[in-house]
């Protein structure tokens, strides 16, 4: 069901790769017993990643605002959408469970996808500067994934997500040229 649709003003958003963990379940229904003092609530997404849980990387805790009142705020956005309201944000207890890779090449997949949507969302909104991005962003994530983000920590599979975030960032600055160049060959 899309939040549309739903009949009641409060929504628990949910991807289908997505399970609540037993404490975010105890402080959902907490929660209910008492008045919402917040529009949005929040809680920590723990993602499953080729086998096994990612507690760093900068996924964790990976904060997604999913329970909302449908009255005072509503989603905007593209690739990464997110809820609009005024006010603050309340914090849930427990895990949002996020199975999100199974094999490599789903991540692969993903990573192509991501970077072409967002190469297409950048040059929409009027970027065209490109290479020195795609060659300083590019190293830079990886450092940002694997060293600040503790990466080092998730063992082998942080190794992976830095890469993988690397690649994306690559992919991403790769496509925006080829945009930028289509578009000056067109106007020729």
């Amino acid at each position: 069901m899309r939040p549309a649709e739903a009949r009641e003003d409060w929504i628990l958003l949910l991807d289908g790769d997505e399970e609540l963990s037993g404490e975010l379940r105890k402080s959902i229904l907490k929660w209910k017993a008492t008045s919402p003092q917040f529009p949005v609530y929040e809680m920590a997404r723990l993602a499953w990643f080729l086998g096994a849980w990612i507690h760093h990387s900068r996924w964790y805790p990976d904060w997604q605002r999913r329970l909302y009142d449908r009255r005072m705020a509503q989603f905007s956005g593209t690739i990464h959408e997110s809820l609009q309201f005024q006010g603050s944000v309340g914090r849930l207890g427990g895990d949002l469970l996020h199975y999100t890779v199974r094999n490599l090449q789903e991540q692969r997949q993903k990573s192509e996808e991501y970077s072409t949507l967002s190469a297409r969302a950048m040059f929409e909104s009027g970027r065209r500067d490109w290479r020195a991005a795609k060659w300083f962003a590019t190293p830079w994530t990886w450092i940002r994934y694997f060293v600040f983000g503790a990466g080092f920590l998730d063992g082998y599979r942080g190794f992976l997500i830095a890469r993988s975030a690397a690649h994306t960032v690559w992919l991403k600055y790769t496509k925006l040229g080829e945009l930028v160049e289509q578009a000056a060959q067109e106007k020729k």
